[in-house]
């Protein structure tokens, strides 16, 4: 997302940061790579003014000089860009019941982020419910069904009914078990009357803690006109961004909310289930300069967790006891991430690292073999692996149970030695704060940068 305009901001650092003298002409060659990166991500061109003006304003005030002066302009750059990005706003989930709108036109990717939203919050341990109240639109409701099946979220929708406030009434009596239950409205091509009144009759008997705007990105800055609209009409409380991951526009829906005060709480990256996340401009920005964002990939790892079965792992962890079958669990686990281009912004010194692309998901093949491994490893075997390395004889039975050849069990056997390895390793991380710099570079440095993304 935003490649290009990341690509540039890194280079601007670079160039002040290594400049001997800032002076006319490097500040004017700047600001003019400058523009052009942000008026080709779709940013205001006001905005973009705005900053260029700052830039040479400051190169000039004679106040601040030398190595001060640069790290003064790095900064002054940072600031800015996070200005016209946006402050940080957070989706607040509250003691009582928690129930949360999603509006949008037509084509935002309304239902599918419900689908995201609910399977964030129920990793995270919240009872969720997902109802379909999009009673114009046939394949909606089916959609909803498929999606909430597909990950074990309570969906409710009537198949049959196209009043959305029957609809809502006729359920809200079984939704009082959720802790947090997310409602799907219809589209529409405009704002128009009729969508206006069916949303705000629904919000006057539904009362809802959150009535967020999804928009996508690519519509760049006509979502200054949409989220001015709906926030006048229906006072949405925030936005989620979707579709950050194929356009060069993002920066345009980013740069207009910031505009309209209209906070964005996430942005998805991708069609899979756990392409969304939090969005925290510091971070996105960290990013974008190539800089990573530690605290980012932790809770994407998170989010493709199961809680209840991490905490087991983590006992069998603190024990030292896990088996071949904790390891398919967690290679499943990073599976789900995506591809590695889904990640590697995020690990400092890795945005530009000549990796295949393929790294996490060739781990699919290995995956169904190893499961197959599984099922033919007797009950000592798979909490002992070390049996099968001591007799090749166990080796060479498991193979011809399962179909494969001796190498894939070897395969799996080097990745339960990994994990080991690694548990080992980070017997000093905080698992509630994750892994910092300094440990993270320590794994790098023992495993390298392929076997950890391939791990």
């Amino acid at each position: 997302m935003l490649e290009k305009l990341g690509e540039v901001l890194r280079k601007t650092t670079n160039r002040i940061a290594n400049a001997i003298f800032l002076d006319k002409g490097l500040i004017d060659s700047i600001v003019k790579d400058l523009q052009r990166a942000l008026i080709e991500a779709d940013v205001n061109i006001l905005l973009v003014k705005e900053i260029s003006d700052k830039i040479r304003k400051e190169s000039v005030d004679e106040r601040v000089s030398g190595i001060e002066k640069k790290e003064h302009m790095i900064k002054m750059l940072h600031d800015e860009l996070i200005k016209i990005i946006g402050e940080k706003k957070q989706l607040k989930i509250l003691d009582k019941q928690n129930r949360i709108i999603l509006l949008g036109l037509y084509g935002a990717g309304k239902t599918t982020t419900i689908a995201k939203l609910g399977n964030w919050f129920a990793k995270r341990g919240k009872k969720v419910a997902l109802i379909g109240l999009d009673v114009h639109r046939p394949a909606a409701k089916e959609q909803l069904l498929q999606l909430g099946e597909k990950n074990n979220i309570k969906v409710f929708v009537d198949m049959d009914e196209t009043n959305a406030l029957k609809t809502w009434k006729k359920f809200e009596p079984k939704l009082k078990e959720f802790e947090v239950v997310f409602i799907d409205t219809a589209g529409r091509h405009s704002l128009d009357k009729e969508l206006i009144k069916e949303i705000k009759d629904l919000g006057k008997e539904i009362k809802p803690s959150e009535t967020i705007l999804v928009m996508p990105a690519d519509i760049g800055q006509a979502a200054k006109t949409q989220a001015k609209e709906f926030q006048d009409a229906l006072k949405i409380s925030g936005v989620i961004i979707t579709r950050m991951d194929s356009t060069a526009k993002a920066g345009g829906a980013l740069t207009a909310c910031a505009e309209t005060k209209a906070g964005v709480y996430y942005i998805t990256t991708g069609e899979k289930i756990n392409d969304i996340e939090e969005f925290n401009p510091e971070t996105f920005l960290s990013r974008l300069l190539g800089m990573g964002d530690l605290q980012g990939l932790i809770d994407k790892v998170r989010s493709v967790t199961d809680e209840k079965k991490q905490k087991e792992l983590e006992s069998k962890l603190s024990e030292g006891k896990i088996s071949l079958e904790d390891v398919i669990e967690q290679v499943k686990s990073m599976s789900q991430l995506g591809g590695f281009d889904k990640i590697k912004s995020m690990i400092p010194g890795l945005g530009k690292a000549k990796i295949p692309d393929n790294v996490l998901g060739a781990q699919e093949e290995k995956i169904a073999k190893w499961e197959h491994i599984i099922k033919s490893l007797t009950k000592e075997e798979k909490e002992n692996p070390e049996l099968l390395k001591k007799q090749t004889s166990r080796i060479a039975r498991v193979a011809k149970g399962a179909g494969v050849a001796t190498s894939d069990i070897r395969s799996l056997l080097k990745q339960y030695d990994m994990l080991q390895e690694m548990v080992k390793s980070s017997s000093g991380i905080d698992p509630e704060k994750g892994m910092d710099m300094r440990q993270m570079q320590k794994l790098m440095k023992k495993f390298g940068k392929k076997k950890m993304m391939r791990f």
